[in-house]
């Protein structure tokens, strides 16, 4: 099989839908969960937030994260952007020490998914390897992420990524907001 990681924008919309399709939760959820309120995601559960994350994706400049094909077949999916277009995030105690001046230009990784049949082979590395290098081709002065405390084991929440990840990455801790969640940053200038 052939793997290959390259960002999803307008035309990777259709790979989008495959690969969300085979969970009900990202069936439902279409990774607007840290973009809208609760209220408006849960309203919109499936076709709503479909739609909404279409809009989003055919109006932003910047991808809506990257995606790995493996075969040709989207099999993961790390959702990374401007810290300023995931206003829910934003509004969260998580990320309250954040300087909000920054929200334009701090890159942030909210959310992963990877494809039952491909996880625990990496596929979560090359994404979050692969959005540092996204955010860094469109000027981000660093980029983030609120992953899971600790080594793990993990059972709810793997979405997130974790701290052992993200540190693989580069990241260094900014903040542990609470005992399950740390900040993690990666600066992208000079570098």
């Amino acid at each position: 099989m052939t793997v290959q990681i390259r960002p999803a924008g307008p035309g990777e919309l259709a790979d989008v839908a495959d690969l969300f399709d085979s969970n009900g939760t990202t069936r439902g959820c279409w990774c607007v969960w840290f973009l809208f309120g609760s209220g408006e995601v849960h309203d919109g559960w499936g076709a709503g937030n479909r739609l909404k994350f279409e809009q989003m994706v055919n109006s932003a400049r910047e991808p809506a994260g990257v995606l790995v094909y493996d075969g040709g077949r989207a099999v993961g999916w790390c959702a990374a952007g401007p810290r300023s277009r995931y206003a829910k995030a934003l509004r969260s105690p998580i990320l309250k020490a954040r300087d909000p001046a920054e929200d334009d230009d701090v890159w942030l990784v909210p959310c992963f998914f990877v494809r039952v049949g491909h996880r625990k082979a990496g596929t979560t590395h090359g994404l979050l390897t692969a959005a540092v290098d996204l955010a860094r081709d469109h000027g981000a002065t660093a980029i983030e992420g609120f992953p899971l405390a600790g080594p793990g084991p993990h059972r709810d929440d793997r979405y997130l990524g974790t701290e052992p990840l993200f540190a693989a990455c580069g990241f260094a801790e900014v903040s542990r907001p609470s005992a399950r969640r740390v900040v993690m940053r990666r600066n992208l200038r000079g570098k």
